[in-house]
């Protein structure tokens, strides 16, 4: 029987484990509004691909605005990816509906997922299976 420790695996000791050598000043911080985003190096191009991507996917849909529509806000929300090294990869960006804005009843009536269990679907199939001429199998 092989260990852990013979195979090389070993558990960080807790008491360095929180330590850290890196400047905090030298890891990128993410931009907080669209000000600071277009102001950042390429914070305007991971916008632009956001937007493409969402309308590729069919995701965002432009519809005009009737006078009784309540509009739910937007928000960007940017996130530095970073190299193995520390450095700025790039930045991702993705826009997220402000939900805390939706009024019941207004915006969306009751919501309701309905979820089966695997187990319950063998059952059925099971019960059906036994009932002549049901036609399942």
């Amino acid at each position: 029987m092989i260990t852990r420790s013979q195979r090389g695996i070993i558990n960080p000791n807790p008491i360095y484990a929180l330590t850290s050598t890196t400047n905090s000043t030298s890891i990128p911080r993410e931009p907080h509004n669209i000000r600071a985003a277009l102001a950042h190096l390429g914070g305007k191009a991971a916008m632009d691909e956001e937007l493409e991507a969402l309308h590729k996917n069919k995701t965002w849909v432009f519809v005009p605005r009737t006078s009784d529509m309540h509009v739910i806000g937007s928000k960007w929300v940017f996130n530095p990816k970073l190299k193995p090294n520390g450095s700025l990869d790039h930045l991702k960006a993705r826009v997220v509906a402000k939900g805390y804005h939706q009024v019941d009843g207004l915006d969306y009536i009751k919501t309701f997922s309905p979820i089966i269990k695997p187990g319950t679907i063998r059952m059925l199939i099971h019960v059906l299976s036994m009932v002549p001429d049901s036609g399942v199998i």
